[in-house]
């Protein structure tokens, strides 16, 4: 994440960019929230499968009706089915795994870690994105705040281990598709085309996957469940996206990444409020030493503090 700005971009929030960047905090929020409601009566590859695949109808009506060019090429589309794995199929999977056991503000906590990953990812395989001392200190002291969290709550027997490591790997996967989906920025593709695109490389994965291993939904499901799937993939992914690439183009990477701060506030509080979800402690001092090192990373709190030379 760079501070630099690029052309036509803003690096001052506006009051609209705010309300834009909380909406977005509170839609992601509240997919943790949604993925709580439905785990236990769908299978985890159809959830996933069904997310992707609404989404994926959501973004292409937005590239129809915007009259956005469609991409064309084996190799662009064999891109966009790994950005699909890497983005959607692997991390939306653990994620939904680790919820039938962890909740949803615990889930969301470790989820923040994504920018930690991105942090190390960038470094060991980008050339120009080599971290600094600060960004690297930043990293230590979220994962050590990880750790430490995971091990208290392990040993206090809270929600186990795996399910939390889960959660990590699927931050790391996350990690792994910002540095891989640089290539479609390079390669001059409309970010919500990319988007479109990735989905739709999931859903190419996930779908027959879904159907060979869970077969076909039974009808027993409840109506509440098949709308809180719906809405998980046309809100909180496919229109989700739009609006974040929308906040991208006005306010920059840098400011974008703010949403990580806030996400995990809106997934405990509907966790709270609707689930009857509740952390402890060990949780919440995690969630404040992540957000220290996130706070590291982003550089500028630490520039504000900082005396002027």
């Amino acid at each position: 994440m760079s501070a630099a700005a690029s052309p036509g971009i803003s690096t001052r929030m506006e009051a609209a960019d705010w309300a834009l960047l909380l909406l977005l905090s509170l839609i992601w929020g509240g997919s943790f929230f949604l993925i709580g409601v439905i785990v236990g009566h769908l299978p985890v590859i159809s959830i996933v499968a069904i997310r992707v695949a609404v989404a994926a109808l959501v973004l292409w009506s937005v590239v129809f009706v915007t009259g956005r060019p469609i991409p064309r090429g084996a190799d662009l589309w064999g891109a966009f089915l790994v950005m699909g794995v890497l983005n959607n199929a692997i991390p939306f999977g653990l994620i939904v795994w680790a919820q039938t056991s962890i909740p949803a503000g615990l889930a969301s906590i470790l989820n923040a870690t994504t920018p930690l990953f991105t942090v190390l990812v960038s470094t060991l395989v980008l050339t120009d994105e080599r971290a600094s001392l600060t960004r690297l200190a930043g990293v230590a002291t979220g994962l050590g705040g990880v750790a430490v969290m995971i091990g208290l709550d392990s040993m206090s027997g809270g929600h186990g281990m795996l399910p939390q490591v889960a959660m990590l790997a699927a931050a790391i996967s996350y990690a792994c598709a910002a540095a891989f989906g640089r290539q479609f920025r390079r390669r001059g593709i409309d970010p919500v085309v990319t988007a479109a695109g990735m989905v739709t490389g999931s859903s190419v994965v996930l779908l027959p996957l879904a159907l060979t291993v869970d077969g076909l939904p039974t009808m027993d499901v409840p109506g509440r469940v098949w709308l809180a799937v719906l809405v998980l993939g046309a809100l909180c992914t496919g229109l989700a996206y739009v609006l974040f690439f929308r906040i991208l183009g006005r306010a920059g990477a840098t400011n974008i990444s703010l949403v990580t701060f806030l996400v995990p506030v809106s997934a405990i509080l509907l966790g709270w409020l609707f689930l009857g979800e509740s952390l402890g402690v060990v949780q919440l001092l995690g969630m404040a030493v992540i957000g220290l090192g996130l706070a590291m990373i982003d550089g500028r709190l630490i520039g504000r503090a900082a005396p002027p030379a």
